[in-house]
């Protein structure tokens, strides 16, 4: 009985405290039955129900083989009598005769016979062989009537799936339409205080190079960039400092080499660190407070004017429910994620039509720090660091290239402690 007693002991204590429960409610909570352990035995006796019935169903094709088998290889053994000729029986290697068949070699006046009549037919083993999609289970007609009822009833169903082949790099290497794509991408890690106030801001950049052809890889590239005085800047050591110090060109030291080709190659790199509250992009407030037996949670968040964030999600970590939270207010979309006991609020777009916004939500009582880190991800088409590319040109002609260009901020670990 020891989860017995474990779960009895955690309905009476909480965090070190002592819940204000009743015997009687402690034994009915234990006795609880687990809607999520249920759905998941009633699948899980689904598919195996299933496997069996699939299992019979080979095991009687396999016995109905076996006896066709017997009756063909009764049948189809019709031995030929040589004439009485000059026609023989040349039997060779007889230990592989059963495997091989037999060879029969006529002469004379009697006609060649085919010894393909002689060779047993292939043997039937008990185990199945798989079909080109693999063997499934849970996929009976039954099954998928009792998983469409559980749909109907809003639950969440997720799918076998299998594993597919694997693929190479190059076959998942990102395709692009121009000769030359330069990309700038910056991650971001930021750390709130849950009190107000900013911990840390770090800004790791990166400009890649992408080449298709190996015609177009005796190239410059042309920086066009801000004031930039917080950044620290670094190339490749294969890039001309110096002619990126004076003129703000990005090109290698030896101008007879190519660029390699096919592959992404970081040209620059950057990087920051602050504690500038005002360069936050995204600020989030959290108040929870206890009333009446139950936490009200207000969040709200603040955004830049400096930046439109896309598919922001902010997570909230949640104590053990047995209920789905209640939600009063939200501006934008949430999701409870009862397995990791997460709040998801996502907000699509932030821009200037939505700088802030906030959220409400009620859950049973719990210690204000139970709330905490919150979790953020978004991502924006600007970056911090004023870097772009103005052109790319060839290193012999200087005429222009046709390049593509992608720009964007990513999020690391943002979050709030």
């Amino acid at each position: 009985m020891a989860f017995e007693l474990i779960f009895a002991f955690d309905e009476v204590i909480s965090l070190g405290h002592k819940e204000n429960v009743t015997i009687a409610q402690v034994k009915q909570y234990v006795e609880m039955e687990s809607h999520e352990e249920r759905l998941h035995k009633r699948i899980m006796e689904s598919k195996i129900n299933d496997t069996k019935d699939h299992m019979k169903r080979k095991a009687n094709e396999i016995e109905k083989s076996k006896i066709e088998r017997g009756r063909s290889d009764k049948g189809n053994f019709v031995p030929s009598m040589p004439s009485m000729g000059s026609s023989r029986f040349d039997i060779s290697d007889t230990n592989s005769s059963m495997g091989g068949g037999m060879k029969i070699n006529s002469s004379g006046f009697g006609p060649s016979v085919d010894a393909d009549i002689f060779k047993p037919k292939a043997r039937v083993t008990s185990t199945a062989v798989p079909s080109k999609g693999g063997m499934q289970l849970g996929k009976s007609t039954k099954t998928n009537q009792f998983l469409e009822s559980l749909r109907a009833e809003g639950e969440v169903i997720v799918e076998d799936v299998a594993p597919g082949p694997v693929r190479s790099e190059a076959a998942i290497a990102p395709i692009y339409s121009d000769p030359i794509m330069v990309g700038v991408e910056e991650k971001l890690v930021v750390v709130l205080r849950k009190d107000g106030g900013l911990e840390n801001l770090e800004v790791q950049g990166n400009m890649s190079l992408v080449v298709q052809k190996e015609e177009h890889a005796f190239i410059r590239v042309q920086v066009e960039s801000g004031a930039n005085k917080l950044f620290n800047f670094k190339t490749h050591p294969n890039i001309d400092k110096n002619l990126y110090s004076d003129k703000n060109i990005l090109g290698l030291k030896d101008p007879s080499r190519p660029f390699p080709t096919g592959n992404p190659l970081g040209i620059l790199r950057w990087r920051m660190q602050n504690k500038q509250e005002s360069l936050v992009p995204l600020n989030i407030n959290c108040w929870p407070s206890v009333s009446g037996g139950e936490s009200y949670v207000n969040i709200e968040y603040e955004a830049s004017r400096a930046f439109d964030l896309q598919n922001t999600v902010i997570q909230i970590p949640l104590p053990a429910l047995r209920d789905v939270p209640t939600v009063n207010q939200v501006d934008g979309e949430w999701r409870y994620d009862s397995r990791n006991s997460l709040l998801e609020w996502t907000i699509t777009l932030i821009d200037n039509s939505n700088r802030s916004g906030s959220m409400e939500f009620v859950v049973p009582a719990a210690d204000p720090n139970s709330f905490f880190p919150i979790d953020v991800k978004f991502t924006s088409n600007k970056t911090f660091c004023d870097m772009k590319v103005g052109s790319v040109v060839e290193c012999q002609s200087g005429n222009t290239v046709k390049f593509g260009r992608r720009t964007q901020l990513v999020v690391d670990s943002y979050q709030v402690v």
